[in-house]
């Protein structure tokens, strides 16, 4: 078994970080607010008091955080970034969905240590994260991917190695992408059924089980039905990486009119004030509620 720190204890967090416990890792554990650390401790994990303390002597380092930002801090930090603290022969991974460009950086500091790296974004939400399901998308060599499965083997179902650093953030927001164009034209839909004076619940009964609608937005659809908007996916998070997805894609000159527009779309539920609820929230641009 290996030494693993695990730093960024959100939802998706501590479910990943308590599977590593249980799979018998020896893991330590940081989070920027340390209330989040009780149960890890409960559970057997080591609190330390900074990302450098954690992956000091750490054979992965993993991190589960919101954007660039705070991951840029989390490693970085002049005085607490666990970069300072990586073993020259330990593997860095990083598990939040960041941008491509900033995996790409991050990259480059991580191995000028002579530490390996690896980005590792994930696919799933909380049942996934909890039951150890998840689908990681990872980026970066060979040989670190083949030293990471340890870390990984426990909280994913399935391991995928899309190519060099950059192609795993990238292909992580391309998932996020099409998801949210989904929501996006699911809930446009579903405000004009009901103006068309379809009761949504009928609604529903019949687009679910054709073929244009997904599994994972046939669920969705069915928490805007329900009025269900508590937070798996919040809108803020989303409209973040619309934003990562966009910028990316103008970068390379590519061209993404649909992706604008949905942004557009979650940029208005933001300034509508639902940007801390769950993406299915989106109904309520078209609902009035």
């Amino acid at each position: 078994m290996s030494k693993v720190a695990f730093l960024g204890l959100g939802a998706m967090g501590t479910r990943m970080a308590a599977n590593l416990v249980r799979a018998g890792h020896t893991v330590t554990v940081w989070n920027r607010s340390p209330a989040a650390t009780a149960d890890l401790a409960a559970l057997g994990a080591a609190v330390a008091p900074s990302p450098r303390a954690a992956a000091a002597g750490a054979d992965l380092v993993v991190t589960m955080v919101a954007d660039d930002t705070a991951s840029r801090a989390v490693w970085l930090d002049e005085g607490t970034g666990a970069l300072a603290g990586l073993d020259t022969g330990a593997i860095a991974i990083e598990c939040g969905t960041v941008s491509p460009a900033w995996a790409t950086q991050l990259a480059a500091a991580v191995t000028a240590t002579g530490a390996g790296f690896l980005e590792a974004p994930v696919v799933g939400s909380l049942p996934q994260a909890q039951e150890g399901k998840l689908i990681i998308l990872a980026g970066g060599d060979r040989d670190a991917f083949d030293r990471a499965q340890p870390a990984l083997a426990p909280l994913a179902a399935v391991v995928r190695h899309v190519g060099p650093v950059g192609r795993g953030a990238a292909m992580k927001l391309a998932v996020n992408g099409l998801l949210g164009i989904q929501l996006a034209a699911w809930a446009e839909m579903m405000g004009f059924l009901a103006r068309a004076g379809f009761d949504g619940a009928a609604a529903l009964d019949i687009l679910t089980t054709l073929p244009v609608a997904s599994p994972a937005a046939a669920g969705y659809a069915r928490m805007m039905q329900a009025g269900d908007f508590a937070v798996r996916f919040p809108v803020d998070l989303m409209a973040k990486d619309f934003r990562y997805g966009t910028q990316a894609a103008d970068a390379l000159k590519a061209d993404t009119p649909v992706a604008d527009a949905t942004l557009a779309v979650l940029e208005r539920a933001r300034e509508a004030g639902h940007g801390a609820e769950n993406v299915s929230a989106l109904i309520r641009l078209y609902t009035g509620g």
